[in-house]
């Protein structure tokens, strides 16, 4: 294949820009080579190559699922950071995507290799000793065969419909003369894996068994070609696109466009076990797809099965192949024997999931439910767990008479039948529920407590980078404030009645709120550093995002470096802004960290010392975050707080074991510096989580030397600073 740039001329600068979508797989890399750093325990190293393959489908489903949808338009949009249309973009990600399955497949097989050492056996049937196979043959023909719907495809029978990522056995065959195709549907309530008995762990995947086994359900036939294969389908439906009558109920609106994404297009095919030329052209033809959009691998499909193998482990064997035990320890900030709305009524409280616990803002919402000063409670909500304490709080407010107000997001990709549930729940509950806008996601995160206490009315409001989630606030760094200050409650006032009425143009005083403010204040906020380079003065911006794409405040950062500012960027994934660039973004640097939990928070810091202005956010510097969402950002006014936020970017900016650094060629590199100490930012946090943590529970973990370490961290910056 010839790839080239489209010749549509672009409106801005690239030379100092890239393409999301390519940025995001070397995101998506750095994952995965997480699965090949030998540091890395060996069962955390198996479940990455699962993150990485579950990362990889939504990105195919979502991402290159709307490419799709806009490559089919004939005059389609050029991007703005690397001058390719659609089909230009569709083209380099099928290019770059085929090197990743080859370095999986060698990356998995290592790692398989070594957990033999530990009497874990992934096998197929082919692989078993006689006895086993019997067992295997057994459990087909009595738990697998009864439940299977084969089909033949011929000229009386059409090809079926594949479900999105579903797995099939595909089959050339022929029968006195004349060819046919079959079908094997492997059954969704089937386990993904079967064990063997024994005192090993041995497992086989079940469409490895009824691949062995096809011949015994297509009996008549003579198979020539099998293989086992996967279909990804466009999964980017955006409800405000579908015609829905103005009466119809929004959950059953939503409920038949989730029916509608199990059949759009097919956007790729991936094929385990290698299979003759015509098989594949017949499955291309039948799908309507091109070869190059056709990936081989030899590692199972669907490694969702991974999760489980720890049931069946060894303490031994957890101890050995895993992270050692960590439990998000209690915060500093609380003191459990007093009411947590007492405490934050006096000051403000910051919590660092998942280093510290969530269960401070789940004991505010329980007070809160019994509390007879509190009148209301709203929140937002985005995603939810699947057991949610939070939920059960809330109802317990209904139960009593405390007004509850729940702005409910169905529109939470992948998330949507979750949060349909729990709407209805919280409604039969009393709960009022609304849905926010249209055309805009509700993806802010904001509780608001409103009080009346001595005939004056309190407020304390909780906002934060992450999800409503109990379970992922263990696996996600996020931040969460909790505070008193009714500057910010009449902000959060402001925001819920403007909710309420649609209105997207509200006033606030100190909140940043998308699409209203958020955007205008960031670029604001870097001209304002601009200003102070051009002085002479110093200038600083440190960002902590997931993603960075918006061109706009690209552009205005690249002004900013070219005025001397010094500018750090500290983002997970998406970054289409390449530092090092002569005259372009030199004084930029950016680096990416991908570690044992998910970097999940964003922070806005402009300036230095007392004049600093810091915010926490909902918001990645997306252009749908910052245009199509409802998102806020919210001041740090506390000092101490602010100073505690200033340590942890100091402690990021300085990893150099999970850090990787962006280069002027758009690669990332792990920092040099071998003779320095290593500083691993997230063990580092969870070290002094421990420490901080009141005594009385605090949890020993892996020992680290902290002095030692926070000296390495100021010979680190000391040099960075030199340079």
């Amino acid at each position: 294949m010839v790839f080239s740039v489209s010749k549509v001329k672009v409106a801005h600068d690239i030379s100092y820009t890239t393409n999301r979508e390519l940025s995001w797989l070397k995101f998506n890399q750095r994952v995965l080579e997480q699965a090949d750093d030998q540091t890395v325990p060996l069962y955390e190293r198996l479940k990455f190559v699962s993150i990485f393959e579950s990362n990889l489908d939504e990105f195919y489903m979502v991402r290159v699922g709307s490419l799709y949808d806009q490559s089919l338009i004939k005059n389609s949009r050029v991007d703005n950071k690397s001058g390719l249309t659609a089909s230009e973009q569709l083209k380099r990600i099928f290019k770059e995507t085929v090197p990743f399955y080859k370095q999986k497949d060698t990356i998995l097989a290592n790692i398989e290799k070594e957990l033999l050492k530990y009497n874990i056996h992934r096998l197929s049937v082919k692989d078993l000793a006689d006895s086993d196979e019997k067992y295997v043959h057994h459990y087909f023909k009595n738990n697998i065969l009864p439940v299977l719907s084969p089909q033949i495809v011929d000229y009386r029978h059409p090809f079926p419909h594949l479900a999105n990522k579903s797995l099939n056995i595909v089959l050339s065959m022929e029968r006195e003369g004349a060819e046919s195709i079959g079908v094997i549907p492997v059954p969704q309530l089937l386990p993904n894996i079967l064990y063997l008995p024994g005192k090993e762990i041995r497992y086989i995947n079940m469409e490895n068994i009824l691949f062995e086994y096809a011949q015994e359900i297509f009996e008549l036939f003579n198979i020539k070609s099998k293989t086992i294969v996967s279909v990804t389908r466009n999964a980017d439906i955006s409800p405000e696109d579908e015609l829905f009558d103005d009466d119809e109920d929004y959950r059953h609106h939503m409920k038949k466009i989730l029916k509608k994404r199990k059949r759009l297009a097919p956007v790729r095919l991936e094929i385990q076990h290698d299979s003759s030329a015509e098989l594949i052209d017949y499955l291309c033809e039948r799908l309507n797809i091109k070869r190059y959009q056709v990936f081989l691998s030899e590692s199972p499909l669907c490694m969702s099965y991974v999760f489980d193998l720890h049931s069946k482990f060894s303490l031994e064997t957890i101890r050995d192949i895993t992270f050692p035990k960590f439990e998000p320890q209690p915060s500093s900030s609380i003191n459990k024997n007093e009411s947590v709305i007492s405490q934050v009524s006096k000051q403000d409280v910051l919590l660092h999931y998942p280093y510290e616990q969530m269960e401070p803002f789940i004991r505010l919402l329980r007070e809160a439910a019994s509390d007879p000063t509190v009148m209301s409670i709203k929140i937002t909500i985005y995603r939810l767990a699947n057991q949610s304490d939070i939920v059960k709080y809330l109802v317990e407010a209904v139960e009593n008479n405390k007004e509850v107000t729940v702005l409910m997001e169905l529109r939470a990709r992948f998330d949507e039948a979750n949060n349909i549930d729990w709407a209805e729940e919280l409604e039969r509950a009393g709960c009022n529920v609304i849905y926010g806008f249209e055309r805009y996601k509700v993806h802010s995160k904001i509780c608001l407590i409103t009080r009346l206490e001595n005939n004056q009315v309190h407020y304390i409001t909780q906002i934060g980078t992450g999800n409503y989630n109990e379970k992922t606030s263990k696996m996600y760094t996020d931040l969460s404030l909790i505070t008193g200050s009714e500057r910010i409650g009449k902000d959060a006032a402001s925001f819920f009645k403007n909710m309420a009425i649609s209105n997207l143009d509200g006033q606030y005083d100190y909140l940043l709120v998308a699409p209203t403010n958020m955007k205008s204040t960031i670029i604001m906020s870097i001209d304002e550093e601009i200003e102070k380079a051009k002085a002479g003065q110093d200038s600083k911006i440190t960002l902590k995002m997931n993603s960075l794409t918006d061109r706009q405040i690209i552009t205005k950062l690249s002004e900013a470096s070219c005025a001397g500012v010094k500018i750090n960027l500290i983002i997970r994934g998406i970054c289409c802004l390449v530092p090092g660039i002569v005259n372009k973004t030199e004084n930029i640097k950016v680096i990416s960290i991908v570690g044992r939990f998910l970097e999940h928070s964003r922070i806005f810091c402009f300036g230095e010392g007392k004049g600093m202005k810091m915010y926490i956010s909902s918001a990645d510097i997306m252009t749908r975050n910052m245009e199509k969402r409802v998102e806020i950002a919210c001041p740090i006014l506390d000092d101490k707080i602010k100073q505690k936020v200033i340590d942890m970017l100091d402690v990021q900016l300085n990893d150099n074991v999970k850090a990787r650094v962006l280069q002027s060629d758009r690669n990332y590199v792990k920092r040099s510096g071998s003779e320095y100490t290593a500083v691993d930012a997230q063990k580092y946090l969870m070290e002094q989580a421990i420490k901080q943590a009141p005594r009385q529970i605090s949890r020993k973990t892996e020992n680290m030397d902290s002095g030692l370490l926070r000296q390495a961290i100021l010979k680190f910056k000391e040099r960075l600073r030199k340079n």
